[in-house]
């Protein structure tokens, strides 16, 4: 991996709900496959976050994270390239969590969209909790503690980055002070030697001058992909680029990713909630039945009734899995009742199974062998703490919890 890919780090975790559906594929693995050759990706299951509002009982929690890590082998997540770890096998988290915590405003954390949406969505639970309340503030924590450019979300979920890239420049603001910094700083600017020297100062210029954010934007990777440095000045040199603050913690940019919604068996969202889901490893057999069941357009009660397909759920299967013609020969058949809703689902359903057995096929090696699957966790887990202990040692030294 280029010392350019190096420097875009990306992170992304998911709570372990078990096994996961294609739901969970097309909205979120799919995108990590993807990544994983494009950056340097770390991917964990949340577990410690399953506990905010999961506490009651544990017992199923080790399951349940081997089936997501087995899903996520299946899908195509290559361990040889990407991280993948646990949440909880790498204590960091923790800790940076309680130190964040002291620098949080309570208000931060009381504002956050989905702390009063969900309260009001799993009102049968006990959420008043600190666990719940903090429940962003871990998620900052498992962010920055990685260090990475981009946090891959869909629209929903910009507000919590958010909330990451304040705690973040709150952190810099009150730690990230350091004596003598401008002359460190422009003694780092000669270490990146011959003309990126020269390209630093004007791109820096460019963007305290007249606030340029593309000209941020490479001056970053300027310095993200020098490899002349140590991590003490790459970090001066990027706090000089703003201001005169060490970035001991980066703010971290968005990374919008597609997340195409997935219909259920019933025509909602597909989610285990309305147990209207199809698993990723699901046997064909049953991924056959289902969808053969699956609702369509209300409208048609006959097979001569003409459907507007616009009103079917088929039709948002049709889009993720079928081709345009395809797409286009069900939707007009769908409005001349040229061809019956069995009809218009056997391309889904063929693809479907195609694509379920695959998953199925490159899980069976982890399944039948539980211990090269806790290996590559607890690879992934080390891995992950080299990253984790490095970030932590820079955040106790400037907050002076080391004598």
């Amino acid at each position: 991996m280029s010392a350019v890919l190096q420097g875009k780090r990306v992170l992304s975790g998911m709570r372990p709900t078990g096994a996961l559906h294609l739901g969970n594929y097309h909205g979120a693995l799919r995108n990590w496959v993807e990544l994983q050759y494009r950056y340097e990706c770390y991917f964990f299951v949340a577990d410690w976050h399953a506990l905010t509002t999961g506490y009651e009982d544990t017992s199923g929690l080790p399951q349940a994270i081997r089936e997501v890590v087995i899903d996520w082998l299946a899908s195509g997540l290559n361990p040889g390239v990407a991280t993948l770890f646990v949440q909880s096998y790498v204590p960091e988290h923790a800790e940076l969590h309680l130190l964040l915590s002291m620098i949080t405003p309570l208000s931060w954390l009381e504002r956050v969209p989905s702390y009063k949406d969900q309260q009001l969505q799993l009102r049968e639970k006990d959420l008043a909790t600190y666990g719940f309340l903090g429940y962003p503030l871990l998620q900052s924590a498992d962010i920055l503690l990685y260090r990475p450019a981009f946090v891959p979300v869909g629209e929903d979920q910009v507000a919590h980055v958010e909330v990451t890239r304040e705690l973040a420049r709150r952190f810099n603001h009150l730690f990230g002070r350091e004596p003598d910094f401008e002359q460190k700083a422009e003694r780092a600017i000669k270490e990146l030697g011959g003309r990126n020297v020269t390209q630093y100062r004007q791109l820096r210029r460019r963007f305290q001058e007249s606030g340029d954010q593309a000209a941020l934007e490479r001056a970053r990777a300027l310095v993200d992909s020098n490899t002349r440095i140590t991590v003490a000045d790459r970090e001066r040199l990027l706090g000089f680029l703003a201001g005169a603050n060490v970035s001991i913690l980066p703010e971290p940019q968005v990374l919008l990713t597609a997340t195409p919604r997935v219909p259920g068996l019933d025509g909602r969202k597909m989610s285990k909630s309305y147990g209207n889901t199809i698993a990723m490893r699901e046997d064909p057999d049953s991924v056959v039945r289902k969808l053969k069941a699956m609702q369509t357009d209300p409208a048609r009660v006959r097979r001569t009734d003409p459907g507007d397909p616009d009103n079917c759920p088929v039709t948002e299967l049709h889009h993720l899995y079928s081709d345009l013609a395809t797409q286009q020969w069900s939707a007009n058949g769908c409005r001349t009742a040229g061809i019956g809703c069995l009809d218009c689902k056997k391309p889904v359903i063929e693809r479907i199974v195609e694509e379920v057995t695959g998953m199925r096929k490159r899980a069976r090696e982890f399944e039948d062998n539980p211990e090269l699957v806790s290996n590559l966790i607890a690879e992934g887990a080390e891995k992950a703490r080299e990253v984790a202990r490095a970030t932590l040692d820079e955040v106790r030294r400037a907050m002076h919890l080391r004598a």
